[in-house]
């Protein structure tokens, strides 16, 4: 164990950290809730087939992208500390924050979400809802305070469980559901409009780049890695594929199960498959592997959501306080303020905290955006910087996922005015708050 230095992060974590991390921090329950959507969008499960393989081709690409630049620049923060490098204090202020915002909303409403199944569980608290998201928070970030090396290993187990889960449905599917009983779904089905393709494909877009996010978690921690320059590309690497294999594995096993049309009037598409196969029975085991899910998503992002705001305290751009960290490598104030965060977002309410991850998923894709820009800036204002991992077919790449990142925006902007709008007011806004704490720490 590395010694620790007074207020500083500690170098814990390897490989296996990586991979967990990378697994834990996408997959959530955005694979087993979205397919019904998207099959409602598209309705051919072609197209849907061959989305899912192009957002893992950019996944894959944004990979190698992170990794050069998560070695060249091993600090805690990722898109944020790449942004400033580049562009200045502004700029990273803006992607800090807005990274940062973007994965406080995904935990509340991940927190929610977890609530509503442990309520269906346990019915006789179902006026508690609320009080068991917040105290769902409470307890990981209690957790939390006991260290990097207590909150990895945590990871990897979460990680673990959950790919062996989903791996153990897939296999489940393909041979137990080819002749099932369609009457349990049939009974639901409502004859659902899909859109003009155009805007059905955007929409099945944001749902996926939803469900993706989080391929690059593990950059977060590149300050605390060992040896960053040789096992965080192996950890990213490996672990973007392994979400990758999960991915097409799931939505092709669930496809197989549930025909177009009623898959179109899913609201849980894999809780249906397994519904088809092993009856009303299968519910509440069902119900308790999507609490496992969502739980390895909330304890990654508990651990990276505040990496964020701690570098940016630590550079001067958040409060001083922030830049915090008690003896086990906890930054020990970013923490409750990003769960806190959370909280304040579901005490506001489901409906606000699930318009806020929706809006969490353009600002997400603003990070890679700014990621993407601050690779090809740098390989051109610090061609000495020391890479010991460069992108493959630069500038080819980088500048491909660019362009496929603002045009995924200006696509969300058409498709959802009303949540690209309080995402554009936020970055107007952004300026004079950049500007206060700019005045704050000349004061």
């Amino acid at each position: 164990m590395t010694q620790k230095t007074s207020n500083q992060l500690l170098k814990l974590l390897g490989v296996g950290f990586g991979i967990a991390v990378t697994i834990g921090g996408t997959i959530g329950t955005g694979i087993l809730r979205k397919p019904g959507a998207i099959a409602a969008q598209i309705g051919d499960p072609t197209i849907i087939m061959l989305i899912w393989i192009l957002v893992s081709i950019y996944a894959f690409l944004g990979v190698l992208c992170a990794i050069e630049l998560g070695v060249s620049l091993p600090q805690a923060g990722s898109w944020y500390v790449y942004a400033r490098r580049a562009f200045g204090n502004y700029f990273g202020f803006i992607t800090g924050l807005t990274s940062w915002l973007g994965t406080v909303a995904a935990l509340g409403f991940g927190a929610y979400t977890m609530s509503e199944y442990i309520i269906l569980l346990l019915p006789s608290i179902g006026n508690y809802i609320q009080l068991i998201a917040i105290s769902i928070l409470i307890i990981l970030t209690s957790f939390h305070f006991l260290g990097t090396w207590a909150g990895g290993k945590s990871q990897e187990i979460l990680s673990f469980l959950k790919a062996i889960g989903l791996l153990v449905f897939v296999v489940l599917c393909f041979v137990y559901g080819k002749d099932v009983d369609y009457s349990l779904l049939k009974a639901t089905a409502e004859k659902t409009q899909k859109p003009a393709l155009l805007f059905g494909i955007i929409a099945a877009l944001q749902s996926i780049f939803y469900t993706f996010d989080g391929w690059h978690t593990a950059s977060y921690f590149s300050e605390e890695n060992a040896d960053p320059a040789k096992s965080l590309p192996k950890s990213m690497i490996l672990g973007v594929l392994m979400v990758i294999l999960i991915y097409l594995l799931v939505n092709a096993a669930i496809l197989y199960v549930i025909p177009i049309e009623l898959l179109a009037n899913s609201k849980l598409a894999a809780a249906d498959a397994v519904l088809l196969i092993f009856g009303e029975k299968s519910a509440k085991t069902v119900t308790f592997f999507l609490m496992l899910s969502i739980l390895g998503m909330l304890n990654a992002q508990t651990m990276f959501a505040p990496r964020v705001i701690f570098s940016m305290s630590r550079d001067g751009l958040f409060h001083k306080a922030v830049q915090k960290v008690n003896k086990a490598g906890t930054p020990s104030v970013a923490m409750p303020i990003t769960s806190i965060g959370s909280i304040l977002l579901i005490i506001s309410g489901k409906e606000i905290c699930g318009v806020l991850s929706d809006i969490a998923t353009f600002f997400f894709v603003m990070s890679y955006a700014a990621g993407f820009a601050s690779l090809i800036k740098l390989r051109k204002t610090e061609p000495n910087l020391a890479r010991p991992f460069k992108v493959p077919g630069f500038p080819f790449v980088p500048y491909f996922l660019l362009v496929c990142s603002i045009l995924f925006l200006v696509g969300a902007v058409l498709q959802d005015l009303k949540s690209s709008q309080f995402a554009l007011i936020f970055l107007v806004l952004s300026y004079p708050l950049y500007k206060l704490q700019i005045r704050r720490v000349k004061n």
